[in-house]
C-alpha cells in the first residue's frame, strides 16, 4: 500500500536527549533504548470514515516520537497498518450501498491527504490487511500447530479462535482484571457469546466464509482474518519480536494490543512483543469521547476545507498532555491560532533573544514523556521576549523556526 509524501526535517544544533516514555505494561516512564534503528508500530485506521481529531491526536503523538528519535540520530523503521477488511467497513458499505473496496480505498486516500497536511512523517511501510492475508494465514497455521488456537465446535462455520491463556501471562500488557476485560471485549469487537468457543475471551483468528461476505482461499479454508492477528503478523514480519514501541489510542489497550501481543508471543514462544506499549488519550467534544458511534466527530478534512491552519491543529492538540483525555473546544482552537500567529510574528523579526536555552528546554520537555504543554510554554517565553524587542541575536529566529519544525512539526 502506498504511503504519503514526507517533508524535510531540519537538523538543529545542540545535544539531543534520550527519549523517555510511559509504558502501559509497567505503569512507569522509562527510557526507550533503541539501537541504531528505532522500531515502531502504530495501529492504523479502519477506513470506513474520514480522519477525525481523535485519530489526529494519536498519529501526532507518534510523529513526535519519530521526530525525537531522529533528532537523537536514530534511523526510524516505522510501520503502520490499514485494516481494510473488518466488520465496521463491511457494515458501513452495506448501510451506504457502497462497494467495500471502493469505500476503503477512498477513505484511505483521504487519510493520506490529512496526514500530509498535518505534516506527519510517513511510515516506512504502510501495509493493508488484505495484502497481508498470506502471511496472516501462515501465523494462524502455526498457532493451530502448536496448540495455541482451535476451531470452534460448529459444523457449519468452524471459525478459528485463539486460546487466550496460551502464553500463560495474558493480561500483562493491559493489567486489567477479568471483569474489565470481559466488559471491553464485548464492547470493542469481541464475540463472548459465540457458541462453540472454549472461553468467552478467546479471540477470533479466522472467520470462515459466509454467503455474501468477502473471503480468501487458504490452507485454513476460505475465509478472512480477525482484527488482532493482522497487527501481530504485520508488525513481527517487518520489525521482529521485541521492537521498541507499540503505539495507538488508549481504547486499543484492550482487547487489541493485548491480543496482538499474545498472538505473536504464542507463535514465537518468547516475549515481549514490544518493549514499550504507548497509548494516547481520547479527544472529546461536548463532554463525550469523540467517536464514530456517537456521531460527534470533528474531521480533519472539514477543518482543512474551512482553511484552518494545520499548525494550529497541532498546537491545539499539543496544548494538553498526550496521555490525557481532553476536549476539543472553540476556545482551544482560537488559543492555538493566536499562539501560532505570535510565534510567526516573533520569528519574522530580524533578531531575537538567544535561543540555545529555549531549544535545550524544548528537548528536555519533549523527551520527558512528550510533555508538550511545557514545550509550548518554552517557545511562548522566547516569543514574548522577541516581540518585546529584548534580544539582538540575528541567528535566534532561524534557530527557533528550525527547532519548532524539527521537534514539533510546525512550520513557522
Amino acid at each position: 500500500m502506498q504511503t504519503w509524501s514526507s517533508v524535510d526535517v531540519p537538523r538543529i544544533p545542540g545535544t539531543p536527549r534520550p527519549l523517555r516514555l510511559h509504558d502501559t505494561a509497567t505503569g512507569q516512564i522509562r527510557p526507550t533504548a533503541p539501537g541504531s534503528t528505532a522500531r515502531m508500530y502504530v495501529c492504523g485506521i479502519t477506513p470506513y470514515d474520514a480522519t477525525h481529531l481523535g485519530h489526529a491526536a494519536t498519529y501526532l503523538t507518534f510523529d513526535l516520537v519519530n521526530r525525537l528519535w531522529r533528532d537523537a540520530g536514530h534511523d526510524v523503521h516505522y510501520v503502520q497498518n490499514v485494516t481494510d477488511i473488518d466488520e465496521p467497513l463491511l457494515e458501513r458499505a452495506e448501510r451506504d450501498k457502497d462497494d467495500w473496496v471502493v469505500l476503503g480505498m477512498r477513505e484511505t486516500a483521504l487519510f493520506r491527504e490529512d496526514m500530509t497536511a498535518l505534516r506527519v512523517l510517513p511510515p516506512r511501510q504502510f501495509v493493508g490487511a488484505v495484502e497481508s492475508i498470506p502471511e496472516i494465514v501462515e501465523v494462524i497455521a502455526k498457532l493451530l500447530a502448536n496448540g495455541s488456537a482451535y476451531r470452534a465446535d460448529d459444523a457449519e462455520y468452524p471459525d478459528i479462535y485463539f486460546d487466550h491463556n496460551a502464553t500463560g501471562h495474558f493480561g500483562s500488557e493491559s493489567n486489567y482484571d477479568a471483569e474489565t476485560m470481559a466488559k471491553f471485549f464485548a464492547e470493542r469487537g469481541g464475540d463472548p457469546d459465540r457458541p462453540g468457543k472454549q472461553h468467552p475471551l478467546d479471540a477470533l483468528l479466522w472467520r470462515m466464509a459466509r454467503p455474501g461476505e468477502p473471503s480468501w482461499e487458504s490452507e485454513l479454508g476460505a475465509g478472512r482474518p480477525g482484527w488482532h492477528i493482522e497487527c501481530s503478523a504485520i508488525a513481527v514480519n517487518r520489525l521482529g519480536l521485541g521492537f521498541d514501541v507499540q503505539g495507538g489510542g488508549s481504547d486499543l489497550i484492550f482487547p487489541h494490543h493485548e491480543y496482538s501481543a499474545a498472538h505473536a508471543e504464542a507463535v514465537a514462544g518468547d516475549r515481549p512483543f514490544a518493549r514499550h506499549y504507548v497509548h494516547a488519550g481520547m479527544i472529546g467534544l461536548d463532554g463525550e469521547k469523540m467517536s464514530k458511534s456517537r456521531g460527534n466527530l470533528v474531521f480533519v478534512s472539514r477543518l482543512r476545507a474551512d482553511k484552518v491552519d494545520p499548525g494550529a491543529i497541532r498546537l491545539a492538540l499539543f496544548a494538553g498532555h498526550y496521555r490525557e483525555d481532553r476536549p476539543w473546544t472553540a476556545q482551544l482552537h482560537a488559543e492555538a491560532e493566536d499562539r501560532l500567529a505570535r510565534w510567526r510574528d516573533a520569528v519574522s523579526l530580524g533578531t531575537g533573544p538567544a535561543a540555545e536555552d529555549t531549544v535545550a528546554r524544548l528537548r528536555d520537555h519533549l523527551t520527558d514523556d512528550l510533555d508538550t504543554p511545557k514545550a509550548l510554554a518554552a517557545v511562548d517565553a522566547w516569543a514574548e521576549q522577541a516581540l518585546n524587542r529584548s534580544g539582538t541575536d540575528p541567528a535566534a529566529p532561524g534557530l527557533i523556526r528550525n527547532a519548532v519544525d524539527a521537534l514539533l512539526g510546525i512550520e513557522l
